[in-house]
């Protein structure tokens, strides 16, 4: 009971920002709403005495008034146009992460805490925070010489905000709650599966304030660029590295968003809109993993010329396969092999066999010609795939969250290039990299290596799967008499516990549990 009411308060307080923001039920669900909750709209927007006046408008903004947790959430919502739809999506990616810094003192006592060291006896100085966002901030700082550093090193230390874990584990609490009640009760819901869209946030997020595992991240992308002449990570330094501490290598170079700055320097800026998106595909199809934030505010560029990425708290992998048909994909289209398109669908299970494959070929058609069309400076392979898996849908394919975070950050990095270069074309710079990893694919060195590899996990595999399968036929066998299949009484109970209650609660339930909630606007 206390958890409800607890939960009740807080997403009543989220209920008041979002209507007063205007981002309460957006335009494109309102449709689904009983009009008599659309009439207390504007007595939800009412301005209480003490509440300041509401300078922007829409879900981005609400985001932002409500914290760390819905900042989160609404910049994971931007990965998910699937869910919200593309409009949403792109007014979430505008999000800013930004905050006011928490105390100095603060910083310096979460350092101490969690390296089990005084700062002053670890760095010669540490600022004042120089960046902050709803998880951490930065500061800059110098290590003592000693064995690893003889010379001393300039370092960034990143600590997680005090109380933030606290307050993400009540929000996403509050998540959960509301998800469940949505999900029990309103059944159009059950297919967006809220409750599983919580969870994957709420893993997320425990990913991001454990800063030992962006190191790690960190670590790991470092060894893949380390040969890469154009992109490079910076070390993590694991002796001052904790849960709640990251320590990495002061990075020395301009911003990424200040393109003035490097004109100025002499940078040329045409070599740098495509080294962005060589970069990312080289780390997406060649390595499997890749930055998933990759804006300007944290990349920069150093004297070399070399792209470098900070912040590595979202990251994308992508399997072997996967990597594979998305080359020969965008490839394809690149060729305008629409042909070959639609077939590598069908071999990668991603459209249902009882599809016609020439049917699909015409509609990647209606997709792929009209954008090779238009100037280069509107062509967007981000864009593409976004229409591809429209197209897609129409024929069933299942969404694939982690191709649509690719497709996001593609977008993401092509605002990138054309910031460098306003007349980038993105095929152009796609093109040579895609054709040769392509090439080096479909070579047959490289097909028998792969299927090679292949058996070999197979034939280790293969003891397990036998003694799964033994145990799968003895409790079949176990439990087939000639009635047909027996359940054990405590499963029977359990099955008739979970469904009895909710399977009397109707969609009119969801209605019940938003009227309590506008009931409670003014408590």
């Amino acid at each position: 009971m206390l958890r409800a009411f607890r939960n009740l308060a807080l997403l009543v307080r989220a209920t008041r920002v979002m209507a007063r923001h205007d981002a309460l039920l957006p335009l494109e669900f309102r449709e689904e709403v009983p009009p008599a909750l659309l009439a207390l709209l504007p007595v939800a927007k009412l301005r209480l005495p003490w509440e300041s006046g509401v300078q922007e408008k829409g879900l981005g903004a609400a985001f932002e008034a409500l914290g760390p947790s819905y900042i989160k959430l609404g910049q994971f919502l931007a990965t998910r146009p699937d869910i919200i739809g593309p409009d949403l999506a792109s007014e979430l990616t505008k999000l800013q992460d930004k905050l006011p810094p928490f105390p100095l003192e603060e910083a310096r006592a979460i350092v101490e805490a969690d390296l089990g060291k005084p700062v002053d006896a670890m760095f010669t100085s540490f600022s004042k925070p120089i960046a902050a966002a709803s998880i951490a901030q930065v500061h800059r700082a110098r290590i003592k010489p000693d064995a690893s550093y003889p010379d001393g090193q300039e370092v960034a230390v990143k600590v997680l905000r005090p109380g933030v874990e606290a307050r993400f584990s009540r929000d996403l609490d509050s998540f959960f709650w509301a998800a469940a009640w949505i999900e029990r009760g309103y059944k159009p819901s059950r297919r967006l599966r809220p409750i599983e869209i919580v969870r994957t946030l709420a893993d997320s997020v425990a990913l991001e304030m454990d800063f030992r595992l962006e190191a790690a991240a960190m670590s790991e992308m470092a060894e893949n660029v380390a040969n890469d002449a154009g992109f490079r990570v910076p070390l993590a330094d694991w002796e001052h590295t904790a849960k709640h501490v990251l320590t990495l290598e002061w990075i020395e170079g301009i911003p990424a968003s200040d393109r003035q700055a490097l004109i100025a320097a002499g940078h040329d800026m045409r070599k740098l809109g495509q080294q962005i998106i060589q970069s990312f595909l080289t780390h997406a199809l060649r390595d499997g993993f890749f930055h998933a934030d990759m804006h300007p505010g944290n990349l920069f560029v150093d004297k070399e010329g070399r792209l470098v990425a900070v912040d590595f708290g979202i990251m994308g992998r992508l399997g072997p396969p996967e990597r594979r048909y998305l080359a020969e994909i965008l490839y394809g289209f690149v060729t305008r092999d629409y042909r070959r398109v639609a077939e590598v669908h069908f071999e990668a299970g991603y459209v249902p066999r009882d599809k016609n494959v020439d049917h699909f070929a015409q509609a990647l058609r209606a997709v792929g010609e009209p954008i090779f069309r238009r100037p280069a400076s509107d062509v967007s392979m981000g864009k593409l795939l976004a229409q591809l898996f429209d197209v897609t849908a129409q024929f069933d394919m299942a969404t694939r969250p982690e191709l649509i975070l690719l497709q996001k950050t593609m977008m993401v990095v092509e605002g990138v290039a054309r910031h460098f270069d306003p007349g980038n074309n993105i095929w152009e710079s796609a093109e040579p990299f895609l054709r040769e990893w392509v090439a080096g694919r479909m070579a047959p060195e490289t097909r028998l290596e792969e299927g090679a590899a292949y058996v070999s996990r197979t034939l280790t595999q293969l003891p397990d799967l036998i003694a799964r399968a033994e145990r799968t036929v003895r409790l079949l066998s176990e439990s087939v008499d000639e009635e047909g299949v027996r359940l054990h009484p405590a499963s029977a109970q359990a099955i008739a516990r979970a469904d009895g209650p909710w399977e009397r609660v109707k969609s009119g339930a969801f209605w019940v549990l938003l009227g309590v909630l506008a009931a409670l606007l003014f408590v």
